[in-house]
């Protein structure tokens, strides 16, 4: 790993423990999100977090995915994360089963494999944390029952 490899891992490392610290499952590698997929059940829900270092997503997508996760009544069955920009290869595997045009950061709910929700950047970027907020909790109200 060269110095600027390092510097940025060890700059996202709190990023990262923002969401592992509230329950989220991080998926480093490829081969961890190919594994989570092919063993979940068609009924299971799965919130996914693409986490990033910029500022919408310290100030609004990791705040707002923490907050109804931890508070909403309905709830996925797992939280798991990737980070884009440090974990490339199964950053790009999980926006492959996202099937969405590339997006950091972002938020998605599968039944399954399936995608229920998405959330892209430009519907994060600039709105009201509130509003983020009530996307999300209406798509776990709607699917994770």
């Amino acid at each position: 790993m060269n110095a600027y490899e390092e510097y940025m891992k060890q700059l996202a490392m709190p990023m990262r423990t923002e969401l592992t610290n509230q329950g989220f499952k991080s998926l480093e590698t490829a081969e961890a999100v190919a594994d989570y997929f092919n063993d979940v059940a068609d009924d299971k829900t799965t919130f996914v977090v693409i986490n990033s270092v910029c500022g919408c997503a310290a100030g609004l997508a990791r705040p707002a995915a923490v907050t109804v996760a931890q508070q909403n009544d309905h709830k996925p069955e797992e939280s798991v994360t990737v980070f884009a920009g440090q974990d490339r290869e199964a950053t790009e595997l999980m926006r492959q089963y996202i099937g969405q045009v590339p997006s950091s950061p972002s938020m998605a709910l599968f039944k399954g494999t399936e995608l229920k929700f998405f959330m892209p950047r430009e519907h994060i970027e600039g709105r009201p944390i509130e509003e983020i907020c009530m996307d999300i909790k209406e798509a776990f109200d709607e699917h994770c029952q």
